[in-house]
């Protein structure tokens, strides 16, 4: 028979197996209670026979065996837990409070090692008189019979004195305590059973919500997310983390899609210009060689663009994904940023763009040389594509220092800037260039591949409003890796 699905789950397991482990350790702890309790009980009942056979013992040094007789007929007529017995050699009993004991009680010497039973003088009569007068449903001529521990003697006169005390008392504590511990455990055992069918009720519950939101995220809703109940247990921390796991996807899908978007649409326009190019030279010119010389150095030219706009993607992609294999060394960022000024020198002077810089010497990092000097490149390239005959005095500033903990590489500009602040956020994703006519060089994947870089070296990279023009901020940590 197929089980129901709440004990079918690893809540419902654990509790069942705490249970029976609480149960085995309760039975155990009932057992030796009860044990102890009997005991406790026993060595009080032996330390109270004691006492008593001290004072028959007394009773006896000062009247012989005459005194001891009244003085046990006296105890045996008193309401109480004790025996008293004096028989004779060959065990017929001469006085006390017991009429009937068990064979051979009275033929030992010291202690009884074992609770013996015994009949109370005058019960034996009494039983039998409510027998007669009871129906025939109630068994006759059941005799009232007790259990008792007994300390033996022997006089001198070879007269035997036996004085004990029942074990009712103690047979009566030992079964209310068990009872006690059997009830206590009982109620503990059924609470623990709802608290385990409900509690695995509740798993099972939340458990096939998370189900059903997974059913339809893998049926291609990845806009759906795993219920969080606000309770801040297991459950919600994991609907947290995979929540935060199934954005993640949701984003770099979306990227994903962005990016086969922005290639079909970037390179068709190259490729399409390089086939009409051959086309037209094959159509007008067949015989002219410069004509065809010409159009292969186009083609080769813009083969070389596409290119390298696909090494830049497959560049990103790695960078991103923490699969580069560029090395990580000691080196000075103030050398590398000097190194990029120098080059571009000459390519800002003929763009008629002042170029400016103020480096503060040897500020060292963690990082990969030809990625930090390309990302820097792209950044200082942008500013002076862009503030070139955009304002009068165009002027790109180029400024390292060193602030707390972090490199601060600024580089500004004066040009038209990015004044929309989610126009700023865009500017850094693949193939986003906000120049809507495109009349400016380039295949939008320079920001994108410096913000990489950044997040490869675990720097960040800003886009800020230089108020005229656009201010880009690369931050380096300046502490050594494991540091």
């Amino acid at each position: 028979m197929a089980l129901p699905p709440v004990f079918r789950t690893t809540a419902a397991r654990l509790s069942a197996l705490y249970l029976l482990l609480f149960g085995l350790c309760a039975v155990v702890l009932v057992f030796y209670t009860t044990g102890l309790s009997v005991r406790m009980m026993t060595s009080q009942t032996q330390e109270t026979i004691n006492e008593e056979v001290l004072g028959l013992a007394t009773a006896y040094q000062r009247g012989g065996l005459p005194m001891l007789v009244r003085v046990i007929e006296r105890r045996s007529r008193q309401p109480s837990a004790n025996l008293y017995l004096i028989a004779d050699a060959n065990g017929r009993i001469l006085a006390g409070n017991v009429e009937d004991i068990q064979p051979g009680v009275i033929e030992l010497d010291g202690w009884t090692e074992q609770p013996f039973s015994y009949q109370r003088y005058g019960e034996g009569s009494e039983r039998r008189n409510r027998d007669t007068a009871e129906t025939e449903a109630v068994q006759p001529n059941v005799e009232t019979r007790h259990a008792a521990i007994a300390l033996v003697s022997r006089l001198p006169n070879q007269m035997i004195v036996l004085v004990g005390r029942d074990l009712g008392e103690p047979e009566r504590f030992r079964v209310v305590v068990r009872r006690a511990l059997v009830a206590a455990l009982t109620m503990m055992a059924l609470g623990g059973l709802l608290i385990w069918f409900f509690v695995g009720r509740r798993a099972l519950k939340h458990i096939d919500s998370v189900s059903e939101a997974s059913q339809r995220i893998m049926g291609g809703d990845l806009s759906g997310r795993l219920p969080v109940t606000g309770a801040g247990d297991e459950f919600d921390r994991l609907s947290e983390n995979l929540n935060a796991m199934l954005s993640r996807i949701a984003s770099l899908n979306e990227g994903l899609r962005q990016v086969s978007d922005n290639i079909a649409h970037d390179l068709k326009t190259p490729l399409s210009r390089m086939r009409n190019r051959c086309e037209a030279v094959l159509a007008a010119a067949p015989k002219d060689t410069d004509a065809y010389r010409q159009a292969l150095e186009s083609t080769i030219a813009e083969s070389d663009q596409l290119i390298r706009t696909f090494n830049a993607i497959l560049m990103i992609s790695r960078l991103e994904a923490g699969y580069s294999t560029e090395t990580m060394t000691r080196l000075d960022l103030s050398e590398v940023v000097s190194d990029v000024v120098e080059l571009y020198e000459p390519a800002a002077e003929e763009a008629g763009v002042a170029l400016e810089s103020q480096i503060q010497p040897e500020v060292l990092i963690d990082g990969n040389r030809e990625l930090i000097a390309q990302s820097i490149s792209n950044i200082v390239e942008n500013a002076i594509k862009y503030s070139a005959g955009n304002v009068e005095a165009p002027r790109v500033s180029v400024a390292l220092s060193r602030q707390g903990t972090e490199a601060i590489l600024r580089v500004t500009d004066n040009g038209p800037g990015i004044p929309d602040e989610v126009d700023r956020k865009r500017a850094t994703e693949r193939f986003v260039r906000l120049e809507h006519s495109r009349s400016q060089p380039g295949s939008g994947l320079g920001l994108s591949l410096a913000k990489a870089a950044m997040g490869f070296h675990g720097g960040r990279l800003e886009l800020e409003p230089a108020d005229p023009g656009l201010s880009v901020v690369m931050a380096f940590p300046t502490g050594r890796k494991g540091e």
